[in-house]
């Protein structure tokens, strides 16, 4: 099958996609975007994340067929530029980078969530962070970067 759908603003045709091909396999496989992590494949940890035409999923229970025509933006394209996005840059600030294997859901996820609420409350902070996990931080870290990342939106 030929997959083709833009990523991070560019196109791409990937052809040989299997049908029950997840866009994470294809993410990270096919096409190299590596920022997203293959951590559970059940939709449980949310290292996954990424958005599907403006919306949050994590990307390893969407099939790949159910991109096609459609946009994605993962971690590696939220910032939009060379630099970094704001979030990312409070993620690293604020310590909330352990292991890494987590940080790319949670920034995707924090980044959806500031561009819906920017000023987030914590029990507001908690709720859209809860399908992420993280094993390292103890999430305190976490919420400091959110934290800051509101700060200065």
């Amino acid at each position: 099958m030929r997959l083709s759908c833009e990523v991070n603003g560019e196109r791409y045709q990937i052809d040989g996609v299997w049908e029950g091909e997840s866009l994470l396999y294809v993410l990270r496989e096919r096409l190299g975007f590596y920022g997203s992590k293959n951590a559970c494949e059940q939709g449980e940890c949310g290292s996954c994340s990424v958005y599907l035409d403006g919306v949050l999923v994590c990307s390893c229970l969407v099939a790949a067929g159910q991109a096609e025509g459609r946009r994605i933006v993962t971690v590696e394209g939220i910032s939009g530029g060379e630099g970094l996005h704001p979030v990312q840059e409070a993620f690293v600030e604020a310590g909330a980078v352990q292991c890494g294997f987590c940080t790319p859901g949670l920034i995707v996820a924090t980044h959806d969530l500031l561009s819906r609420n920017p000023h987030p409350t914590d029990a507001e902070i908690r709720e859209a962070l809860a399908g992420n996990l993280c094993r390292c931080t103890g999430y305190e870290k976490i919420l400091d970067a959110v934290r800051l990342a509101a700060e200065r939106a």
